[in-house]
Formats: structure tokens, sequence, C-alpha cells
């Protein structure tokens, strides 16, 4: 008779376990539900992760093998399942989890939203019966390492540097404060950079910066490796608006994965605007967000 064990997840005890569980169960056509390892790692160090609330999370195990994990992204309110193939009957139960655990209030009910992918069939017929509807999607892109890499020179007096060369925290700060458009005067938080380098698989000598001629950096291009599914993974990628339409991102990007190519790797993740279609990106699937509401037990 077979026990499978239900319990909360604990930040500095399962992270390692659920990197290793996300790397193993890692599937090309679904994408686990897109909580790909290297998207669970970089939201842990990303300034609005929540990480007082973290023991929300859950994980099932059998025999001291986790099988089964409900995660979320940045906060609850959302919800990532994610089960290996022959443990894919714990779904239902991971659903009354994450609808118990993760949820957010909504007036005078709750309200989960749970993400998967087009792929998972199984996930979609379970979201349906249980009232959830789909409301947003959006292309999952990659670039294929067997096709030729974009053919883009930087502007004069632009240099490509890494990590390794170079790690100005308030200039990082500067480029993604702007790139991501906080607005034109950055704050002032350089610990929260400092800490988004503290994951155990970035590497500053995948990360790409772009410096303009004043030593600003212009374009931040970080790069993720994973040895084991033979893949690259954007995140994050910013340029500052006065340095925009110079060809920096694109740049960037293709020195970032000519190093993973030479690693390994035989295709990168990318991100949803035209932007990647435009240099070479394709569509291998959707990424979908179900969502429902009901009101709360009294």
């Amino acid at each position: 008779m077979r026990t499978i064990t239900q319990e909360r997840y604990k930040l500095l005890k399962d992270f390692g376990r659920v990197q290793k569980f996300l790397t193993e169960t890692y599937d090309k056509e679904t994408q686990n539900g897109y909580l790909l390892p290297q998207f669970f790692e970089y939201a842990h160090t990303h300034p609005t992760f929540n990480h007082k609330l973290t023991h929300r999370m859950g994980l099932w195990e059998e025999n001291g093998e986790l099988v089964g994990v409900a995660a979320y992204e940045i906060d609850i309110g959302e919800a990532f399942l994610c089960a290996r193939k022959t443990y894919e009957f714990l779904l239902p139960e991971m659903l009354r989890y994450a609808e118990s655990e993760l949820s957010i209030s909504c007036g005078a009910g709750k309200r989960l939203s749970v993400w998967i992918t087009g792929g998972e069939i199984n996930k979609q017929e379970l979201l349906s019966k249980n009232g959830y509807k789909k409301l947003y999607s959006e292309p999952i892109r990659i670039f294929s390492y067997d096709k030729p890499f974009p053919d883009k020179n930087l502007p004069d007096m632009f240099t490509a540097i890494s990590l390794e060369d170079e790690n100005d925290y308030e200039k990082i700060n500067s480029c993604l404060w702007k790139g991501f458009g906080h607005g034109d005067i950055p704050d002032n938080e350089i610990d929260c950079r400092i800490h988004m380098q503290s994951g155990p698989s970035f590497r500053k000598d995948l990360t790409v910066v772009i410096k303009a001629p004043d030593g600003a950096y212009a374009c931040f291009a970080g790069m993720w490796f994973d040895r084991v599914n033979k893949y690259a993974y954007i995140e994050p990628l910013a340029t500052i608006p006065e340095y925009r339409r110079l060809g920096l991102a694109t740049a960037a990007l293709t020195i970032g994965m000519k190093k993973t190519k030479s690693l390994g790797a035989e295709y990168c993740f990318g991100g949803v605007p035209e932007f990647y279609s435009s240099i070479g990106f394709e569509t291998i699937g959707r990424r979908e967000r179900w969502e429902k509401e009901w009101l709360a037990e009294i």
C-alpha cells in the first residue's frame, strides 16, 4: 500500500529539493506548466517575492521522493501545480490545497489564478470541471540553436561585458529601474540587486551588459543555463529608453545564447513581446491563466 504525505514548503530546507524536482520533471512539450526551475529560482531572489508566505506552498512526497508541488511565483493569489507523470492523480488534491492555501480574499469570497500551458490537457479538464475559466494566454517562445544567430553589431563606443568583468550594482539598479519603466530617478535599493545574484544557478559569466559611451549600463541581459535539460533561459532583459532601437538587446541576447550553446544548450526560452519573434524566436505553445472566484465559507 503506497503512502503519500503532504507537508508545507520550508524555504531553507526545501528550495534545493524543489529545484531538483523541477529539473527532473521538465518536459519540453508542457514546460512543467511553465514552472521552470530557473523561473522558480529567479522569483525567489526578486525584490517583490513574498518570503513570508512561502509556507503556504505545498509538497507531496512518497518514500522521501518529492512527487508534487503547488507553488506561487511572486505571491499568493496564483498557483502552479506540478506533479510527476505517474502521480498526476494527485492534481485534484493539489488544486483543493491551492484553493485553501494560495487563494486571496475577493470581496465576500476567494479568488485563485492557476497557470498552465496549452499542452496540459489534463489540467485544462480539471480546471474547467472545477469552475475555472481561461482568461488570458500568451506565447511561449524559444530560439533554436540549430539556426543562425542574429547578426547585429554594436554601435560605435558601446561595449559588451559580462558581470565577471564588471559588476556595478548601482548601474544595474539604474538600468533595470529605467528599463522596466519605473521612472527616471532610480530608488536606492542596492541590496535588492545584490540579492538577485544570490541564487545557486546565477551565472555572472553568462549575464551580458552593454555599456554606453559614458559608462552607464544601457542594456542588461540575464542568462541561465539548464545543464540537465540543455536549454537556456533569459531573465531579466531590459534596455533603458534612451538607448532603445539601437540593437543592444539583440546583441546582448546573441552573446548570451552563443555562450550557452558552447556549454551544450540546444535552445533558449524568450519572452512575450514581439521583439523576440522579430529576431527569430518561434512560438512553441501558449501559457494560460485560468481563474475562479467563489464565496467564502462562513
